[in-house]
């Protein structure tokens, strides 16, 4: 049985509500890793519990839900493993799962609307990754990412260089 791990900020809380019992029902394993109300949190918080379980090995797939579904999937990706993608329609889930391997799904809570939601996550989860061709540009990320992590002897600073002076529109 597929082990699935699920977490909204505030603004994808009511998503995540109703995938839980969408996915249930369908008869997965999943794990509810927050946030379970409208106050308003921090999304790197809640795209690390998915993420850190993915690249340990305790969840074969995710799925993050805030905003705009940007902000989880840049967090998410910096976990060895995890391969996390923004995706909003049916050609972007299937391609993601059967191109790319895409353990992660990240959805745009504010901009998914009333597209069948639950029939997405449903088809990512039950698409087969094709291999072949697509395996070997797989293992080549793989292998950029423990590359990468090994060589790089200078910290990166993640810092803003300066603040902007624009006003967020939301939480």
């Amino acid at each position: 049985m597929l082990r699935v791990g699920i977490a909204s900020d505030h603004r994808g809380v009511h998503i995540k509500a109703r995938l839980l019992q969408t996915l249930t029902a369908a008869g997965f394993d999943v794990s509810n890793e927050g946030t379970d109300s409208s106050e308003p949190v921090d999304y790197p918080d809640f795209a690390m519990k998915v993420a850190g379980r993915i690249s340990n090995g305790e969840l074969d797939r995710g799925i993050l839900i805030c905003g705009t579904g940007i902000g989880m999937s840049i967090a998410a990706n910096k976990f060895p493993g995890v391969r996390a993608a923004l995706c909003y329609d049916e050609v972007m889930v299937e391609i993601s799962r059967r191109h790319n391997d895409v353990n992660v799904l990240c959805l745009p809570g504010d901009l998914i609307g009333e597209r069948p939601i639950d029939d997405l996550v449903l088809m990512w989860l039950r698409t087969e990754f094709e291999a072949g061709r697509h395996g070997t540009r797989v293992d080549k990320i793989c292998s950029l990412e423990s590359t990468v992590n090994t060589t790089s002897e200078q910290s990166t600073d993640c810092t803003p260089a300066q603040k902007s002076s624009v006003t967020s529109r939301a939480n």
